[in-house]
């Protein structure tokens, strides 16, 4: 009977020459193995990267599952799919699913990402060498995933069905001038939105009342608080600062100087490794925090912000200069009274703990 798993592998590539602990798809005829090479071959890219292109390929193989012997060319399927994604698959008058997948309609943006992902996939496919004799036509006499899905990469090479790419102008020409059969799905325009905002003449009694627990101050929270309101971060970025990440700043007296780092390539506090990667991994028994899966605990994302220098990093500047002394003497309270510092067998340089 046909199925569909997520499992945790641990992948040895002998291309990239490095061990990955990656998630796959474990079927009936066994692990999806294109798709783990193609994870591996996209190592540098984030966690919710991969999970989302993970869940994205078993949404399709569970529709191709569902559905291929109701269809004799991948294109009809593909398409399908497609609409099935916006649509839901339950019939609510009369109240059933011929599918039996149960699917909710999603939004056009979720639904486009899904595409996004599978075309990256396809096209992966569609450079590998020999994908053309794998492909088996008609569709539903396809015997494993492998060869169905080079057959869909096929596809997409032929007619770049699931999304537009960016080309050169006389190709953008040729291109505009044909009807795509599978497209991206057009996202609603919103021009501006409300955000929600902490009431701002609230936000001293916050700082000075909302983090005391029985007469003593949770100076830690104090200073992510912020961090995040007059400094702007996202609250990943807090996770990957070191201690030695915030400093007194040169040329402004009693001022802090926040600054943050790529969690990976930035310069290591300690010269004798290249990188933070390389000191983590050799000095602590860590790594940093946008390797860990997004199910551990340990996990905080990166979304690559704009950098201001070759070391890799970005000021954190407060909303006035007076916020950036606060802040300086909240932390200094939070590494003199409440800070723990890290056992000599579990040390890491983290301004908070793992």
């Amino acid at each position: 009977m046909p199925f569909v798993h997520k499992v945790i592998t641990n992948y040895h590539s002998s291309e990239i020459g490095r061990a990955f602990e990656l998630a796959a798809l474990f079927t009936e005829s066994g692990l999806v193995i294109s798709h783990l090479r193609y994870l591996a071959q996209n190592y540098f890219k984030s966690e919710s990267w991969k999970e989302r292109s993970v869940y994205s390929l078993k949404l399709l193989i569970t529709f191709i599952n569902t559905n291929e012997s109701n269809f004799e060319q991948a294109t009809k399927l593909l398409r399908e799919f497609t609409a099935c994604l916006i649509t839901g698959t339950i019939d609510y008058e009369a109240l059933a699913d011929k599918s039996g997948l149960f699917w909710q309609g999603r939004t056009v943006t979720d639904a486009n990402n899904i595409l996004h992902h599978i075309t990256n996939y396809t096209d992966f496919l569609a450079l590998q060498g020999g994908y053309q004799a794998s492909r088996v036509n008609p569709f539903r006499k396809a015997t494993s995933y492998e060869q169905r899905l080079n057959w869909c990469a096929y596809y997409h090479k032929q007619a770049n069905v699931f999304l537009n790419h960016l080309s050169s102008k006389d190709d953008a020409y040729i291109a505009n001038q044909q009807v795509r059969l599978i497209n991206n799905l057009i996202v609603p325009h919103v021009n501006q939105e409300k955000a929600t905002q902490f009431p701002p003449q609230y936000f001293d009694k916050l700082l000075d009342h909302g983090f005391q627990v029985k007469d003593k101050i949770d100076y830690k929270s104090q200073a992510i608080t912020m961090l995040l309101n007059y400094g702007g971060l996202r609250k990943s970025e807090i996770f990957h600062l070191f201690v030695s990440d915030i400093t007194l700043h040169p040329t402004y007296k009693n001022e802090a100087l926040v600054r943050v780092y790529h969690p990976e390539y930035r310069a290591s506090p300690d010269p004798s490794f290249n990188n933070r990667r390389e000191y983590l991994l050799q000095s602590t028994v860590y790594k940093p925090r946008t390797q860990y899966r997004m199910s551990q605990r340990l996990y905080a994302g990166w979304k690559a912000p704009l950098l201001i220098s070759k070391q890799y990093f970005f000021e954190v500047i407060f909303s006035s200069a007076v916020k950036a002394k606060e802040f300086l003497i909240v932390w200094a309270n939070y590494l003199k009274y409440q800070r723990v510092e890290p056992s000599s067998s579990s040390f890491h340089p983290n301004l908070y703990a793992y």
